[in-house]
């Protein structure tokens, strides 16, 4: 087969076509790197460059969308590079008076993202790799601001955390269209349901599914490419029917295993890798898992991921075996390989 550019690659995935090769995706936090755009971008980059993925994925600080609301990211990250907040902005219900929709471009985390976006955006290391960023959903905004107290406040006070919530959205949808506006081709929206007892699939479904259709309809027709990935208690039933062109999920918490999920969905799937197994287990491992996703989907529809982002321990080898197992290329950057 002709070899394909990777939005085309990634363009048949979705429609269920065959490829020349597998397409792939790995992206992940740099927590020794973005507090700074420059940092960011800069990691980003030659992480691209080493391992080529399908797309390049700018992935701020976790707590980057909160942080103009008064959300304070901790300094030890977690496993998976991210980083807790220290102090949330919400500890009484009127707290969420305050959350109002905001100018991105002006606005504290995400001006910074913004800026880290342009560096990316000048160099010539991309190639021809669809750029998205990570983009939290409204939920996974508010379940930060929250601390924990979302759930609660929702079935107590669903008016004003309603009202939040849209505005949240609305900030979302402006920080999106901003970010096309820069030459992005979309975004990497991440659904992290909050799993707390209070929050019942009924709630999630009335009060926080809507926002995330808003945000994803308002880029129908102006982003090339929208990846949701989602964890936590979500309906997948619902996520399934969401318009979106690549879908990713951490199997557990009542989302399906690969194949059964890539059954129901239209868009093209990702996944078929543990990030935690190919931190720990052998390089070889994580070929045989890739092999297996594939074949489990019958080889269409598939874009070959971890579940998550990349942990930043993961050894080099692992992330190799993998590209060269799928016909991808490994460039060789300084720091990483010899």
């Amino acid at each position: 087969m002709t070899p394909m550019g990777r939005l085309d690659r990634l363009r048949a995935a979705t429609r269920r076509e065959p490829v020349d090769r597998p397409p792939y995706a790995f992206w992940r936090h740099f927590p020794t790197a973005d507090r700074s755009p420059a940092g960011l971008a800069q990691a980003t980059l030659r992480f691209h460059d080493r391992y080529g993925p399908d797309f390049l994925a700018v992935v701020p600080p976790a707590g980057y969308a909160a942080q103009a609301w008064g959300c304070v990211e901790a300094e030890t990250p977690r496993d998976d590079g991210s980083r807790p907040c220290a102090r949330c902005a919400v500890s009484h219900p009127e707290d969420w008076r305050a959350i109002r929709t905001l100018e991105p471009a002006s606005a504290a985390g995400f001006s910074e993202v913004v800026e880290a976006l342009i560096r990316v955006g000048f160099d010539r290391r991309i190639g021809d790799a669809p750029v998205v960023v990570v983009l939290p959903a409204p939920s996974a905004v508010a379940t930060r601001l929250g601390g924990g107290r979302l759930a609660v406040h929702l079935r107590e006070w669903p008016g004003l955390v309603g009202d939040a919530l849209r505005a949240l959205a609305e900030t979302q949808i402006r920080f999106a269209e901003l970010c096309l506006a820069e030459g992005l081709a979309g975004v990497l929206y991440t659904v992290q349901a909050p799993a707390e007892p209070a929050l019942g699939t009924a709630t999630y479904t009335d009060l926080l599914e809507p926002h995330d259709r808003a945000v994803l309809a308002a880029l129908d027709g102006r982003a090339a490419l929208r990846v949701v990935h989602v964890t936590g208690p979500v309906p997948f039933a619902r996520v399934a029917t969401w318009p979106a062109d690549v879908v990713g999920w951490a199997p557990g918490a009542g989302l399906p295993a690969l194949a059964e999920g890539h059954a129901h969905l239209l868009a093209a799937a990702l996944g078929g890798l543990d990030p935690r197994a190919l931190r720990d287990e052998p390089s070889a491992t994580a070929v045989l898992a890739a092999r297996a996703a594939l074949a489990a989907v019958g080889e269409r529809g598939l874009v070959v991921a971890p579940g998550g982002p990349v942990w930043p321990d993961t050894p080099d080898e692992a992330l190799t075996a993998v590209v060269r197992a799928l016909g991808g290329s490994i460039r060789p950057i300084l720091g990483l390989s010899r």
